[in-house]
């Protein structure tokens, strides 16, 4: 923990996983992941969870997720090679956004290398107008909600 703040969530804090191979481009030249990568990571898992629970049509859906903040706290250093693994929780579903808390784990890791908060505000496509979570995506969502 980098700081006298509240810990960062363990491993079982969360209800569903992505995992991310880490590329030799991923490093900085101080030798460990930069942390832009991360933003990449946060972004990958959230939407490819979506897509495979069947919520996110990122071709032809009427309804996606505009990322309208985020905020991390890094923990200990991640370098190539090896994999991440990000855990997903839901920390809070509003009329029109999900806040999701994202773990970052080096491989099999029980602590926390960063954690995130990440909030999407759903959209209709053609208005790029706010609209209510479709109760398709609340259902799926209560399954990660980290409150379970």
């Amino acid at each position: 923990m980098p700081d006298g703040r509240d810990p960062l969530k363990p491993r079982r804090h969360y209800r569903a996983w992505r995992r991310v191979t880490l590329r030799w481009a991923d490093n900085d030249v101080y030798g460990h992941v930069n942390n832009a990568v991360y933003w990449q990571w946060f972004d990958t898992a959230v939407n490819e969870w979506l897509i495979a629970h069947g919520l996110l049509d990122v071709a032809r859906g009427g309804v996606v997720g505009f990322v309208v903040e985020t905020g991390c706290r890094y923990a200990r250093p991640l370098s190539y090679p090896g994999a991440v693994e990000i855990g997903i929780a839901v920390v809070r579903l509003g009329r029109s956004s999900v806040t999701y808390r994202l773990g970052v784990f080096a491989e099999g890791a029980e602590e926390a290398s960063a954690e995130a908060l990440w909030t999407q505000v759903c959209v209709e496509r053609e208005t790029g107008r706010p609209v209510p979570v479709p109760d398709a995506w609340r259902e799926r969502l209560s399954a990660v909600d980290e409150m379970r």
